[in-house]
Parts: structure tokens; sequence; C-alpha cells
């Protein structure tokens, strides 16, 4: 017990965790120190409303409040913290407040969560708790709401679904000028026109088509707009929860020393200095944890473990801020917030002057991590941690601040930040048994400028690629350098201060001659070798320059306003210096009003909420993970393969057999070759590796346990031994090298005589090429699957998070030779799908069964974010190689096409994959003259497989870098040559389908009227001649989605209808609810066919026993088939009613229904539909594949950073035709999501690959998905009107995919944007941009001065650290 020798001091030692939990008290007297929030909240209090997205605080899915009592400032302090890695050890003596404890559908729901379910920011609802509770920090923790506030506190939140417009729309209501703003664009009162989401100055954005245009009596009794403001809870502070009294009047739990021991980790909580270095004297190694958030990732993703952690959260010298004379000592332990308010204090209060090193960390700290991570994280563990992309240690450097250290046997000792202190990668000076104590900030001198830059992938919440930070002295009154420093963090593998660079500039006067003498100097010192981990190495050089450049024109200005007379920066440089910052943004919502057209009950074409939005919202939505434990659960773990092509030498799971609690291992030994062969159309794939490994991440075994982390560390223990083979092929380029392709390819289309326009003298010819990178789908709920054997006839009931029931119930039957009468496959709902969950589901959902069965125990599993991204494939990347024949005026007369696809290990949905890229390859181009081939490469990666859009946005991108080419080469505008080559009524595709119904050019005119084109053209222009570093560009793309699946047996599907005598409705149907509204249209098409209210009807899940033999719900063909059923259920069901409402027509609904009953009549009817008149054939080039068209247009405005590769997005309109719509908000969240999703896909989402076949972007931190500040400033969607669709449910479109490509407007508005750089610096124009379009490949096509100096490393000469797949 040599426990408190470490402290003779300590009065009170405890071993009993208290926190509270949503007011109670929560009392836990062994709390394991490995266990998290999260896993506490959700495994032992059953609180699953808080979600896991990732565990490693990148998505905010598990944002919870932890409130504290700062006894000091005798305040509440409310914090957004994030559970997944916050150590449930912290808690002690906090409150904690899940989504769970603010509101419930049961008794009254919070402002906070009503507020995003009717403003329709709720789809999928897998993020809108964290997003809920990070609104409702905010609201407790600040009493006058500004939109900046907001925008922060959802920085470290992600949401697939919905484009987050509806969100911020419907959480702008608690801004406090939100009032005072709406009366001042005239619109004084509540139920006024919520289309004035897009107002400035009072002025819609949709101008004369403003609803406050039309004639008011067309809307009697019905909101005018997507939601009611009028409608919402008003928000009182007064009747929130109270504080804990017992934590608030009594200081007792902060007082506490903690000791808590767990099997492998031990913690402590020391209260004096004293006993903090007893502590690391004793336990030199220990980890110093204040937040968390570094060595939570570390423990999680890398399996480190650290047996001793020490917080120091409750000594008292490491956790104050004290003003001196020079400046601020920052205790070690002081989060990044507590840092942020009192330099915020101080800038407030100080001259101006001496502030300017405060006000550089402020700005920095804006885009350091996400609100969550800054709550928690302190300065002192960002120094420590050392990583060489660190946003903070470069300005510190720069700065040169002093670090004071302290240890038990040495005492004090005092370091500079400079380039001595970091020894290696995270190493530095400081000894193992020192603390870091402060940090001493110092203030800035009269003239003194601090100026920092960070690029990073996104703007917000986002780890570095280059951070810079400039630190200049002048001598008094001049602009004469006295002394300078420079900083670089992504350079190497620790952060660089330039000290060559530096000293050569110091006693030279501040100007252009100055940047040409740095840069030379910073190419030197700053070398970057061509394979140097991290990749982009030609941007990172660059960038150094960039931003010394940026900060160069940024201090200049500010001596030029401070005290030099002279400007040193022209006006046209000016820019140059700022970076992008967000402003609230402006929306509008153009869609059709029902009015008095239909009866009151009659839902069909009203914007109502999701029928899920409020139990989302409220945390009490189930997901698969979130069901009850059943009896005897196990829990199943993969062993997965880590080489990308090998033999299979042996598989010895003994050790990992012998862990206490380990129950089996399974793999292909326990199946027959005939079981362990799947895939969704061609059973190619193998369940579990027998022989070799053909990608990594592939399932060689499964480990089952009693829990997560048993299994999950047993797994670990598997030992593989490999014999690694060659090649392993990673690109389409080695692909096609190799020729590695799938076998029933290659195809082709043909139509027209391709060889006579090719050979025509009048025609000009062009050739190129362009590249698709894949995408993550990144749905927020990975895959799940529960499987529960019925313990007779080999029954089994499976619930997972797929698209797809039946076909992972006929998988299952397969695999487990059972046939598919035994087995019944629910899904209640997904955390999002997009394609990712229609076929791969059933690697989770597989083995889960088997196990399952084989045990005869209820079995669960659901994969951590980076085992999901390693697995489940992606996007296919594609290559698209062209020759286009066209006459002088831009007519596209032929085209000879050849498609590639990346398929991965196995062929999956592949095949399909190619062939909708084939038939959309010419987007809404009328081509008359025809040669398309498509090949499917086989490559040793995680196959990839359906994502929104399967393949047409692809073949469309293939489409409009054909009419860039040409325009180019004419020397015409693109829009004039997509105007030329539209398609009209009645024109036949190259597949020989006739066009009916097209609209093409209606919302191409309308998109070209509502963006007010050719004026924003003209300023355009006028902006580019105004600013050299700063270019805006803008783009109109229009598109054309086919709707069916081109497969013609799968256009079919099946719904169930019962009728219960009390009136009640339960319907059933073969599509799954993942997000995308399916269930809430399905009612609103029954709501209408049975003339009854939506109240009366529900839907409980999709399962294989009620509707079977399902189609996968994908294609955008859910609401078109299973409403089709709905209709045709209901209408059998109406005929029988018929009797009894004209015997009692002034019955209502429950009279006819008991009647019925009463006369024995059946009150259960099925429905099915198969879609009429579609099936193509390939050989023949024949048939009819699509059902209709879904058509829009888009047009986007962007403004590039020409110095760091940033970019924004001014300005998307989109003008959609969806028919008539069932439900207009719904459709608009999809489009918006939709449009938001490929914004990602099309510029910042990308796949980065080792040349060996090893994913690096695995989980948040490196794979980036557009966050609340990326979208539009400016968002107007408009269904176009008056255009009916005969061939689906009500008139209705489809609406899933066809918005997502119109998103590439956004990167050929940065094209645009940069072919205005490159007019500038005197380089062609013609230039060749793969997408995405990333910050590095916008600087880099950006040409100019600074990227000119940096030499090319010879090709072959050595091999790179990433490739594009």
């Amino acid at each position: 017990m040599g426990l408190l020798n470490v402290d003779e001091e300590i009065d009170e030692v405890s071993t009993v965790l208290v926190f509270y939990v949503n007011g109670k008290k929560v009392v836990e007297p062994n709390p394991d120190p490995e266990w998290t929030l999260l896993w506490y909240l959700r495994k032992r209090l059953r609180l699953t409303g808080t979600k896991l997205g990732c565990a490693e605080g990148g998505c905010g899915a598990c944002t919870v409040m932890v409130s504290k009592y700062n006894r000091a400032e005798k305040k509440i302090i409310h914090l957004a913290v994030n559970a997944c890695l916050a150590p449930l050890c912290a808690m002690h003596g906090l409150a904690v407040t899940t989504v769970e404890g603010i509101g419930s559908t049961k008794t009254k729901l919070h402002p906070v969560q009503e507020r995003i379910a009717k403003a329709h920011g709720s789809q999928c609802g897998f993020c809108t708790p964290g997003i809920v509770m990070s609104m409702y920090a905010l609201l407790r923790s600040c009493n006058k709401i500004k939109y900046s506030d907001m925008e922060v506190a959802f920085q470290g939140n992600l949401c697939r679904c919905t484009g987050y417009r509806a969100i911020i729309e419907g959480y702008r209501t608690f801004i406090e000028d939100w009032e005072s703003e709406r009366i001042a664009n005239g619109t004084p009162n509540a139920t006024s026109n919520a289309t004035s989401n897009g107002t400035s100055n009072g002025v819609c954005a949709m101008g004369k088509n403003c609803c406050k245009n039309k004639d008011k009596e067309e809307y009697k009794g019905e909101s005018e707009f997507i939601f009611e403001r009028s409608s919402f809870l008003p928000y009182d502070p007064s009747q929130e929860p109270i504080f804990p009294p017992e934590l608030k009047v009594s200081s007792a739990y902060d007082d506490q020393y903690l000791i808590f021991r767990g099997e492998r980790v031990k913690w402590y909580r020391p209260t004096t200095l004293n006993s903090i270095l007893k502590l690391k004297e004793q336990f030199p190694d220990a980890k110093i944890v204040v937040g968390n958030t570094e060595v939570g990732v570390e423990v999680k993703f890398k399996h480190f473990v650290y047996p001793v952690i020490i917080m120091p959260n409750c000594v008292p010298e490491m956790n104050n801020i004290v003003e001196t004379e020079n400046g601020f000592t920052v205790g070690a332990a002081v989060t990044l917030m507590e840092v942020e308010n009192n330099f915020r204090k101080a800038i407030e209060i100080l001259p101006k002057y001496k502030t300017r090193t405060l006000k550089t960390i402020i700005n920095m700290l804006n885009w350091f991590a996400g609100k969550q991570i800054r709550n928690v994280a302190a300065m002192g563990g960002n120094i420590m941690t050392g990583s060489p992309i660190s946003d903070l240690n470069p300005i510190l450097m720069s700065l040169k601040v002093k670090l004071n250290l302290l240890s038990k046997k040495e005492g004090h000792r005092s370091v500079l930040m400079d380039e001595t202190f970091f020894t290696g990668y995270r190493r530095n000076v400081v000894k193992p048994d020192e603390i870091l104590l402060s940090i001493e900030i110092p203030f800035s001198s009269r003239f003194q400028y601090v100026k920092a830059y960070k690029q990073a992938k996104r703007r917000e919440d986002d780890i570095s690629i280059v951070t810079a930070s400039i630190n200049v002295l002048f001598e008094d009154n001049t602009n004469i350098i006295k002394r300078m420093n420079m900083a670089f963090g992504g350079m190497a593998p620790v952060t660089t201060i330039a000290t060559k660079t530096s000293k050569a500039l110091n006693g030279l006067i501040w100007n252009e001659d100055v940047l040409e003498k740095a840069y030379s100097h910073m190419i030197e010192e700053l070398p970057l070798a061509p394979s140097a981990p991290g990749g982009n190495i030609q941007f990172r050089r660059a960038l150094t320059m960039s931003l010394f450049f940026k900060a160069y024109l940024a201090i200049s200005k500010e001596m030029t306003k401070d005290y030099l007379q002279e400007e040193l920066i022209i006006p046209y440089h000016s820019s140059g210096a700022e970076q992008f910052h967000g402003v609230m943004p402006k929306s509008s919502q153009y869609f059709d009003l029902v009015g008095d057209k239909q009866l009151p009950s009659d839902a069909v074409g009203r914007p109502i909420t999701h029928m899920s939005a409020y139990k989302q919202a409220a945390g009490e939505a189930i997901y698969c993970d979130d069901m009850p434990l059943a009896e005897g659960e196990l829990y199943l773990a993969f062993v997965l393969s880590t080489k990308a092509h090998a033999k299979l030498l042996s598989v010895d799971p003994t050790e990992a057999l012998k862990q206490p609690g380990v129950v089996a291992y399974f793999s292909a030994k326990d199946v027959t070759t005939e079981q362990n062969t799947i895939g969704p159309i061609f059973h190619d794939e193998e369940l579990f590796a027998t022989e070799k490994v053909i990608s990594q991440g592939q399932t060689i075994g499964v480990i089952v346990a009693k829990d997560q982390t048993t299994a999950q560390d047993a797994a670990r223990k598997v030992k593989v031994e490999y014999e690694e083979l060659q090649p392993i092929i990673v690109t389409i380029e080695d692909a096609i090298e190799k020729k590695s392709f799938y076998p029933q390819f290659p195809k082709t289309i043909r139509r027209g005589d391709v060889k006579k326009v090719f050979e025509d003298p009048n025609n000009i010819i062009i050739e190129g090429q362009c590249r698709m990178g894949g995408q993550e789908h990144f749905y927020l709920e990975t895959h799940a699957a529960f499987a529960i054997p019925k313990k007779e006839d080999n029954e089994m009931e499976i619930f997972c998070s797929s698209q797809h029931p039946s076909e992972i119930a006929k998988l299952a039957g397969h695999v487990l030779h059972v046939p598919m009468n035994r087995i019944a496959c629910r899904v209640k709902r997904m955390g999002g799908g997009f394609g990712g969950k229609e076929s791969r589901g059933m690697l989770t959902a597989l083995p889960v069964a088997l196990a399952a069965h084989k045990l005869q125990k209820p079995v669960r599993c659901m994969l951590d974010r980076d085992e999901d991204m390693q697995m489940t494939g992606t996007r296919h990347p594609f290559l698209i190689k062209y020759k286009v024949a066209a006459t002088k005026e831009g007519k596209i007369m032929g085209a000879i096409v050849n498609i590639y696809n990346n398929g991965g290990y196995s062929i999956d949905l592949s095949g399909p994959v190619v062939e909708r890229a084939m038939f959309h390859f010419e987007n809404a181009y009328y081509i008359p003259n025809v040669e398309v081939t498509g090949h499917v490469c086989k490559t040793n990666l995680p196959s990839n497989t359906a994502f929104r859009g399967f393949g047409g946005p692809q073949g469309m991108f293939g489409a409009e870098n054909m009419v860039q080419d040409l325009a180019m080469r004419l020397g015409k505008s693109m829009e004039e040559i997509s105007r030329l080559n539209l398609y009209t009524e009645n024109q036949i595709t190259h597949y020989g389908q006739v066009l009916e119904h097209c609209t093409l050019q209606r919302c191409w005119d309308e998109c070209i009227e509502k963006s007010n084109l050719a004026e924003r053209k003209k300023n355009i222009q006028k902006f580019n001649k105004q600013h050299r570093w700063r270019k805006r560009g803008i783009s109109i793309i229009p598109t054309k989605f086919g709707i069916a699946f081109t497969e013609k047996l799968l256009n079919q599907a099946g719904a169930l209808l019962i009728i219960y005598v009390d009136g009640s409705v339960l319907l059933s149907h073969g599509g799954t609810e993942m997000g995308q509204g399916l269930h809430t249209k399905m009612i609103q098409v029954a709501s209408r066919a049975l003339g009854i209210d939506v109240s009366k009807i529900h839907i409980s899940d999709t399962a294989t026993d009620k509707v079977p033999n399902t189609s996968a719900t994908a294609a955008s063909a859910g609401s078109d088939l299973n409403g089709m059923a709905v209709l045709e259920a209901c209408e059998t069901i109406m005929k029988r009613l018929q009797p009894y409402k004209e015997k009692k027509p002034e019955g209502k609904w429950e009279d006819w229904v008991l009647a019925a009953y009463l006369d024995r009549v059946s009150l259960s009817s099925t429905g099915f539909h198969a879609t009429p008149g579609i099936g193509y054939n390939f050989q023949k080039n024949e048939g009819v594949p699509f059902n209709y068209f879904t058509y829009g247009v888009a047009c986007s405005e962007v403004e590039i950073d020409c110095l760091s590769g940033d970019h924004q997005v001014v300005r998307s309109d989109i003008v959609m035709d969806l028919g008539e719509s069932l439900n207009p908000a719904i459709d608009i969240g999809q489009i918006e999501g939709g449009f938001v999703q490929g914004q990602g896909l099309f510029t910042i989402e990308e796949l980065i690959y080792s040349p060996n076949g090893t994913l690096f972007s695995r989980g948040p931190g490196a794979y980036k998905i557009p966050g609340f500040g990326d979208i539009p400033l400016e968002f107007n969607v408009s269904l176009l009107k008056g255009a009916p669709n005969p061939r689906a449910v009500y008139s209705s479109k489809a609406v899933g995919e066809p918005p997502l490509f119109l998103a590439s407007s956004v990167f050929f508005a940065i094209k645009d944007a940069i072919r205005a750089a490159r007019a500038d610096a005197g380089v062609p124009l013609d230039f060749c941009m793969d997408a995405p379009a990333t910050s590095a490949r916008i600087r880099m096509a950006c040409e100019d001065h600074i990227t000119q100096k940096l030499d090319q490393p010879k090709k072959g000469s050595f091999v790179p650290w990433n490739v594009v797949p």
C-alpha cells in the first residue's frame, strides 16, 4: 500500500466517483479509468440518446453538456463536451446533461429540440442529439446570442443529410436580434413569410416570385412557408433545470484527492502542486491529462495503454491565468476556451498595440478543432503533445515564449520555446519527472507585429496542412526590420523555426525586396522530400512562401494605418492579406402551396415534418445499437487483413481464446466453401478470407466475447502470418497497365455513325480526359447488426442498419444453410445510408448471424468508424477518356468515350455503376453519334460500392469537361455551349429512349433568370480586375437523371396495409427509412388514398416477414415504387369500405371501419407495383432503361484565395423539376443535402491511399466532409411549377440522387476563378484539374511567381507517400 506515501499532506483520498446526470446523483464505487463518459451513459445508464459517431471528437454526435460551479467567480459554467473522449473519472463533482435531460416527446420538448424538428433540420437524426446539445449549451452559457456565437458552437458538429441550412434556419430564431431584424426587413409579425429567409434590406431573394407578391387568397388555412415560426414554443431561460444544489453549496468534491484503479490503468487527481510533483517523481512515465483529446484518440485507435494518468485540473497553480507587466502567465492546465475568454477581456481594455499577440492567438483558436474540444483541451497539452502540425505551437515558437517547468528533485527551471525545444517527433527537452507549470505569453510592443495563418482541407475543425507564424519587430517609427522570427508547422517532424531566413532579413527595409530574399532562403531552409509523410509536397512548399506573403501584406496594411504615412501595398494586392470568414447565410425556398385545392386531411403536397423528427431531437429514436441488451448477449469483433495482397500462411487465435470473457473464434473453417462465397449479384467474394487476402480491411475471422472491449482486444491478439504477393494494384492506371479488369467488361453502347463525324473536315475535334476521386459515405451511424436466435426451427431475427433487408435475409439463409422463411430481417431506421448500406451491410450482418446461430446466443456488433472506413468501400473513383467532334458553332456531333472505374477486390455493384455512368456520360446534352465503353478495374482496395448517384455523377462529369474543353477551344462561354446542346422534347438519347415531358430548357431559363447570371458575370469581372489574390468565378450546370433500377427485375415493390377496429392504420412497405423521409411520404400517400389524417397512420419498421422479396431502397426509386404499392393497397381497402360510406355518408372513418368488421369484411390488404414499360437490352441497345427523368439546373458563384487555395461558395441557386412534390419540405431538404454532399465530393473530400493500399484517411480527423461553415453563403432552392409527372405516384418525381451532381457547378466555378488568376499571372488559360478541387489543387493551379520557384522532382525518382486511386 505505497499509495499514501505519495503524499503525506492528503487529508482524504476518495476512490468513489460522484457526479450528476440529468439532475440525478450517480455514485460509482469502482470506476475504471478507461471508461469514457459516452460508454457509461450508453452502457451503464442506458441513456442511448447520445450517439457514437467517430470516437475521436470529430463529428459531435456524442455532444453533452457538462456544468460546474466556478467558486472564484460564483457562477455556473456550462460547456459542450465530446462524451466519446471525456474520461468518466473526470466527471467527479460535475453535472452532466444529455439530450434526454432537457425534454421529451412524452412530457414536453425543449424549444431547442422542437425548433430543429419543425424547421426540418433532422433527417436521419443520428447527428441531431449532438447538434441539439451544442445549441443548448450555447443557450445556457450565453445571454444574448449572436450568429457568430452559433457559428462557433457548431464548429465541432457534422451532419451528412441536411446540408445544414434547415438547422441554421431553425436556430436563428434564438438570436437576440432576430425579432428586430424581421421588423427591419418589413416582416413585422411572426406569421409573415419565411421565404424572407433570403431577404436583405427587405427585398426577397426570389424577386418578383416572392410569395408576398402572390394573391393572399391562395393560402387560406395553410402555412405559407416551409415551417411556421409562430408555432415555436417561446424560450424561457427561467424554466431550465437547476444546477444540483449539493455541488453549489459544498466544495467537498473539488477538494478530494482522487485515486481510481482499473485493471490496467490508475487515475490520480491530486489537489496540490506538491502531490502532483511527487506522483511525477514516482511515475515519470505517467501521462498528465486535461481534456483527453489527444490521449483518448491514442488509446482508442493506436491501442496505447498508459498505466498511470494524472489529472491536474484541481491543482490551483496549473489552472489560473495571471496578468503581469509583460503579459499573461497561463497555467498549463487552463483550457483553450478560458484562455480565449481572458484574452478577449484584455483586448477590450488594453491599448491596441499591446494585444497583437493575444489577438493572433485568439484568431487561430477559432480554427483550432471544434468548440467541444476547446472547452476541455489545454494549452499545456498542445505544447507537450508536440504535434508537427499543431496550430498554436508555431505562434508560441515565433514569440519564443517562456515555459516554466518544475520537478520534485530539481525545483524550478525555465526554458524558451525556441528551435532547441523539440528534440524529435513529439519529443522535447522536458525531463520525465518534470511538469509544465505555466506558459508566459508576452504582450506585443508598439512596433511589433505578429501574424499567423493556417491552411487545412476544411476551414473549421481541421488539422492544418501548413501553419505559419511571423513575428516582426521594427526599429521605432520606421519600416526597418529590427528582429524577426518565423515558425512553421507541417514542414518537418517538429514545428520549425526558420532561423537562417529570419536572420538574413534583420536590418532590411520592409518592402518587396524583402519578399524575394525571404523566398530564396525559405526554399533552402524548409526543404521537403518528395516522399515525405503527408504528401502534397509542392503545395506545402508553396504555402510557406504564400503564407509569408499574406503576413507581409497584412503587416504592411497595419503599419500604414498605425504609424507609417506611406502606403506600402497597392489596393489591387490588399485582399491577399485576408482570410475567409463566415457570415449569416441567406436562403430561400420556393415551392407550390396546396391552399384550398384539397381537403385538410389530405397531407400530399404539404411541407409536414419528418415523422420521427421530434423523437430524433429528443434522443428517443432507436437505432440498431440503441436496442436494449438481450439476456446473455455477446459482442463480435473483426480480425482484418493488414496486407493488400498476400498469402495467408497461418492464422492462430490461441492467445485470443485464452483471454477471460472470450467465447469463440469463427473463420472460413466454420463454413463450407459454398457458404463462404457471397456477393450481391455475383458470389465472387469470401465472407472469411481462406488462402489469401486481396485487400486490406478484408475479414479473416471474428472473435465473439462478453463485451466490445474484450472482443476487440482479443481480435488484436489473433496472430496472422502473411507472405506478401505482387503486384499490389491500387490505381486505375495500375489496373490498365496490368490489364486487371473484371471479365464481364468492357461493354459498349453505340448509336449513329461515329466514324463519319470524326472524318468530316468541317468538324473540330478535341481530346481529353478527366478524373474523379472516390468518396467515403460517412453516414453518421456506422454499419451495425444484432442477431437474436429464436431457439427453435433455426429461426432468427436480424436487426441491422441496411438499405436492403431482403438481401441480408437471403445471404444469411445462404451462409447458415437455413431457408429464408426462418429469418426475419428488420430495419427500424438508419443513421444515414447514401448507398453505402445497400450491399456492404453483409460484411457486418452475416458474421453476426453466423455467430448467433452457432452459439445460440444474441450477438451484436457496431463497427468503429475506422473499421467501417477500412472495410466497406467508397464511391468509385473514375477515369474518363474522351474524343469529341463538334461543329464550329459548338454543336456536339459525336463522341467516343472510354470510362474506367476502380471496382476494388470484388465486383459488388461495380458493373451497374459503370453502366449508369455510360447511360449518363452525355449528362443533359444531345449527342447524335456515340460510342461509349465501360471498363471495371480489379484492384487491391476494399470493394467499392453504391453511393448516391451510382456512377451517374461520374459520367456527367465527363460531359461537363467535354463542354468546357469545347468552349475553351471555340473561345465561347461554357453556358453558351451548354445551352446550344441541351436536350429538347422528343429527342432520343444514345440508348434509344425518347425524352417526354422534358423540362430541361425551362429549368435552365428559370435558373438563369433567378440567379441573375448576366449581371453577376459583369460584377465578377469587375471584382477580378480589382483583386490580384482573390478571384471569383461562376458556373451554371444542368442535370438529367434517369429514374429506375437499370436491372428490370428490381423495379417492383410491395405494401401491407392493416386497419384495426379502432380505425388506426398500420402500414408496412418494402422501403427502408434512412433519413430521406420515405415513411413520412408513404403516410402522406396513404392519408390521401384513405381520406384520413396522418395521425391515424403508423409505420413501425421494414421487415422481411411483412413485405417479402423487396428491392433495395436505392436508385432514388423508393417513393415511386413503394408509393404505388401503398396506393394499390389503400385502393383495395377503399373499395371494400365503399358500401359502408354510401350507407352512412355523414359517418366518420371509424364508423365505416367498424361496420365493415361487423360485416366480416377483411381489413387488411397487400399492394404490389411493378414499373410498367421499362427494360433495356445491352447487347442490342434497345428498350427503355428509365421510367422518366428528373431535371435540374444549378448556378454557383465561388471566391478563391489564390495564395492559400482556400475557397468560399458565395451563392448557389438551384431550380429542380420534381413534378408535384409529395412533401416540399422533405424534397427541398433532399436537394440541399444532396447538393452539399456533392460539394464535398467535388471540393474537400479526398481519399488518401498509400502505394501499398493502406487507407490513410480513416475518420473525421483525416477525411473532411463539409461542415456548417462550408455551405453557400446564399442558398436558394426553387421547385419548378406546373410540371406534373404522369409516371409516378400523385404526379411526383424522385429526388434522392439527382441534385448531387449539381454541386459540380462549384467545381467549375472554381476553375473559372482559377482561370482569372492565371490570366493575371500570364500563364496559359488551359489547364487540367482533377476532382476534388482541394485547397492543394486550387493553389497549385493558380500558378504565379511563388509556384514558379519550386523545382519539380523527377517522376520515378521517388516513391510517393500517397497515390490517387
